[in-house]
C-alpha cells in the first residue's frame, strides 16, 4: 500500500544494493542487499521508513525498487561507479559466495538533511560501503543498528568472498543492535572477544539459521544477559536470500517503535518478532518475501504456541556452542 511520507522518516536505511545472480530471473539477477530487505521489511511491519541506496547503473531501473516505493518508502538513489554482485551456492556445508564485483562508497553527503533526525537507524553495509563518517551522522539519542557481516568481506571480481576479522571500526563502536552470521565468524571466536569490540550496552545478535541464534548485551566483561532463541519453522524454503537483514531489521524496528511488541522487549518479544519475520522471508523469492505486519504476528503466534521462545543461555558459551 503506497502512502506518503513525513519529511523525517521514523527510521532511515543505508546501504548499496546488490544484485543477486539468479539464473531464473530473465535479467539474470534480482536486488537485493541489507538496505532493500532491510527497508521493506520495517515499512511492511508499518514505521515510515527512508531508504538511502546506492545503485550500479543497472540496478539503478530495477523493478524491486518499485516494491520499495510501494510499500511506502520514501526511496532515494545515489549512482555508484560499481555495485555489489554476488553468486550465493547453497551447500549441506554451508553457503559458498562468489564476488563478481565490489562497491563504490555511498557518500554521507547524498543524504537528505532533514532525515538526519531520524530515531532509527539501519547501516546495512553489503560490501563496506559505507565510510566511518556515517557513525557520526545520526544523533546519540538515536537508535542505530548495524548488519556486522557486511563490514567482514573482502571481495574480488570472480573470486569467493573471503572474510575478515571483526574489528571496533567507529561504525560498530556506535550501533547499539548490532547482528551478525555465525558464517561470517571464525567459529573459533569468543563471545567475549565480540562483545569487547562493540559499546557497553550495545545489543549483539549472532545468527545461526536453523538453528536459532543468540542475542546478548556486551559488556567489557562479556556478554549478559544472554538468550537463545529457536528458530520459527517455515513453511518451505524457496530462498534463504536476506534472511539475516530481515532479522536485524525488525530487530531494529522494535527497538525503535517498541510498541509494536506492546512494549515486551525484556521479555524477549523483540527477538520473537525478528525470528518470526526471517522466517517467513524464506517462503518466497528475492524480496517477494518479506512479509507484512499482520504475517509477522501470525507467525509469532505459532511461534508461541510452539514454545518457541528466547531462553536464558550459559555466557560461557563459544560460538560453535
Amino acid at each position: 500500500m503506497s502512502a506518503a511520507q513525513p519529511s523525517a522518516p521514523q527510521v532511515v536505511v543505508v546501504g548499496a544494493a546488490a544484485r543477486d545472480i539468479a539464473r531464473s530471473d530473465p535479467r539474470g539477477w534480482r536486488l537485493g542487499g541489507g538496505v532493500t530487505y532491510g527497508a521493506l521489511t520495517i515499512a511492511r511491519l508499518g514505521l515510515a521508513t527512508g531508504a538511502l541506496i546506492g545503485v550500479d547503473e543497472m540496478a539503478s531501473t530495477a523493478a524491486e525498487l518499485d516494491i520499495l516505493r510501494d510499500a511506502g518508502i520514501d526511496v532515494r538513489t545515489v549512482r555508484l561507479e560499481h555495485g555489489p554482485i554476488f553468486e550465493n551456492i547453497e551447500r549441506p556445508e554451508g553457503r559458498l559466495q562468489i564476488s563478481h564485483s565490489p562497491s563504490g562508497p555511498v557518500p554521507v553527503g547524498a543524504l537528505p538533511a532533514e532525515w538526519r533526525a531520524a530515531p532509527g537507524w539501519v547501516l546495512a553495509p553489503v560490501a563496506a560501503e559505507l565510510p566511518g563518517e556515517w557513525a557520526v551522522v545520526p544523533s546519540e539519542e538515536a537508535i542505530v543498528a548495524i548488519g556486522w557481516q557486511g563490514l567482514l568481506r573482502v571481495l574480488g571480481a570472480d573470486r569467493p568472498v573471503e572474510h575478515l576479522a571483526p574489528s571496533a571500526t567507529p561504525i560498530v563502536r556506535r550501533a547499539d543492535v548490532v547482528g551478525v552470521s555465525r558464517d561470517d565468524l571464525d567459529h573459533r571466536i569468543l563471545l567475549a572477544e565480540l562483545c569487547a569490540l562493540l559499546r557497553p550496552g550495545a545489543t549483539l545478535a549472532v545468527t545461526q539459521g536453523a538453528n536459532g541464534g543468540l542475542v546478548m548485551e556486551a559488556t567489557a566483561d562479556g556478554p549478559v544477559r544472554m538468550r537463545h532463541y529457536p528458530a520459527i519453522p517455515t513453511r518451505r524454503v524457496v530462498d534463504a536470500t536476506g534472511a539475516g537483514d530481515v532479522f536485524l531489521a525488525a530487530l531494529a524496528a522494535a527497538r525503535t517503535e517498541p510498541r509494536l511488541i506492546g512494549g515486551r522487549i525484556g521479555q524477549g518479544h523483540d527477538v520473537l518478532l525478528a525470528a518470526a519475520a526471517a522466517s517467513l522471508v524464506l517462503e518466497g523469492h528475492g524480496l517477494h518475501g518479506v512479509p507484512d505486519r499482520t504475517a509477522v504476528k501470525a507467525r509469532i503466534r505459532e511461534g508461541l504456541q510452539a514454545g518457541l521462545e528466547p531462553r536464558a543461555a550459559p555466557t560461557q558459551a563459544a560460538l560453535e556452542n
